[in-house]
């Protein structure tokens, strides 16, 4: 009841002080407000500009494309990029899309309650939320919940060459043997067949079968495919311009959007995103995500004892990145990627990142602009420590740099 509490005031808040925040129009219509130049990026966004160009230097130096982005106060204060990247740009976002997923979870738990008001503790391996998982391949599947779905903890075997395992009390983690994870030729059918590495709520694995079968319930119980409802419930009303998800794979076109990923959004609405959640999902006069659901993607959840990852996000509730707020939260992705959200600093940061691959327009089949073809064949400095860009101690760095650009008065 205390928690209900401080939800309806943190509501009545925000509704409050919406006349008083900064809602950007889309960008055929002028786009966000600039503070660019140093001393507009000081009085107005509160940030020091010398170091936000050192985040970028570090930015530049760890993949083949990329970029960064950086809005504070509503001011988009420093944007920059490289190789294939741009503004208008729709690269393969790869996992940062789970995040995505996992807000349209949210948004549709909060919508169709009625359909499913169990919520997050309901147990979806039934004929009502997945007939398509049935006759199940293993009777411990029919305990999973939503919520362990989208922290990963429903016992589905991880994923890459070297899978691994882990447990509350052990930080060590344990190896798992690869195993067959999703085929996009038929992903709800592969995702929903992958093995249990453990049982269901026993461990944590980063699988991505299981957003994508949490993107099935929600088609399942709104009627909506992922993409669609995305697209109404938060690309419209933010006014993000063209979008996709990376469907074509050569001659092949994916039925269903992958809830583990593949967004292409152009940066500018990327941070649109962000900068909802950063302002408990409000955009303008419209709550689009409820407050609730995002105060959960940012710290433990009893969903996933075992990690800092919360319905999708990782999350800093236990300081483990030193130099960020406890509120920050983020989802990075294959490449380099990365979308953060802190609150308390009202900061919202995008990382592009990415290999030539992940730029290629035929995944969309949105025109894109002339690229810059001049880092094609880059390759990370022999030694590196931030080779490829996408290792957690280099997503982590850049938000520890740009949060120390915040200007303390």
């Amino acid at each position: 009841m205390y928690r209900h509490l401080l939800t309806t005031l943190a509501i009545l808040s925000c509704s409050l002080h919406a006349a008083d925040l900064y809602f950007p129009p889309p960008d055929s219509e002028g786009g966000w407000r600039e503070a660019k130049d140093m001393k507009s990026c000081r009085e107005k966004a509160g940030m020091d500009l010398a170091k936000l160009e050192t985040a970028y230097i570090l930015t530049d130096r760890s993949t083949a494309h990329g970029g960064l982005v950086v809005v504070r106060n509503g001011w988009l204060c420093f944007e920059r990029y490289f190789g294939r990247a741009s503004r208008n740009a729709n690269p393969d976002m790869a996992s940062t899309g789970k995040g995505f997923c996992s807000i349209a979870c949210g948004i549709m738990l909060e919508e169709f309650k009625d359909k499913i008001p169990g919520g997050l503790d309901t147990k979806v391996f039934t004929e009502q939320f997945l007939p398509q998982a049935f006759p199940l391949n293993d009777p411990r599947k029919a305990d999973i919940t939503l919520g362990q779905l989208l922290c990963m903890t429903a016992g589905y075997w991880g994923e890459g060459q070297a899978p691994t395992g882990y447990v509350r009390g052990d930080a060590k983690p344990k190896p798992l043997k690869p195993v067959p994870g999703q085929n996009i030729k038929d992903l709800d059918k592969s995702s929903l067949n992958v093995p249990l590495w453990c049982d269901p709520g026993a461990g944590y694995s980063y699988s991505s079968p299981s957003p994508h079968i949490a993107s099935i319930v929600l088609r399942n119980v709104s009627g909506m495919e992922l993409k669609d409802f995305i697209h109404e419930r938060l690309a419209k009303p933010q006014g993000w311009g063209a979008w996709d998800y990376c469907l074509h794979r050569g001659d092949f076109v994916m039925p269903h959007a992958n809830g583990a990923g593949s967004t292409a959004l152009h940066a500018t609405d990327a941070v649109r995103f962000a900068y909802c959640l950063a302002h408990g999902g409000r955009w303008k006069d419209q709550q689009l995500v409820p407050p609730a659901y995002i105060e959960k993607c940012q710290t433990w959840s009893p969903y996933n004892p075992h990690t800092p990852f919360s319905l999708q996000w990782e999350h800093n509730a236990d300081g483990h990145v030193a130099g960020a707020p406890k509120d920050a939260f983020w989802k990075s992705g294959a490449g380099g990627f990365c979308l953060y959200v802190v609150p308390s600093l009202d900061l919202v940061i995008y990382k592009l990142g990415g290999k030539t691959g992940q730029y290629d327009p035929t995944l969309t089949r949105i025109p894109q602009p002339e690229p810059d073809t001049s880092r094609d064949t880059w390759e990370a400095f022999p030694g590196s420590a931030f080779k490829e860009g996408s290792g957690a101690s280099s997503l982590n760095r850049i938000l520890e740099m740009v949060c120390a650009a915040v200007r303390v008065e």
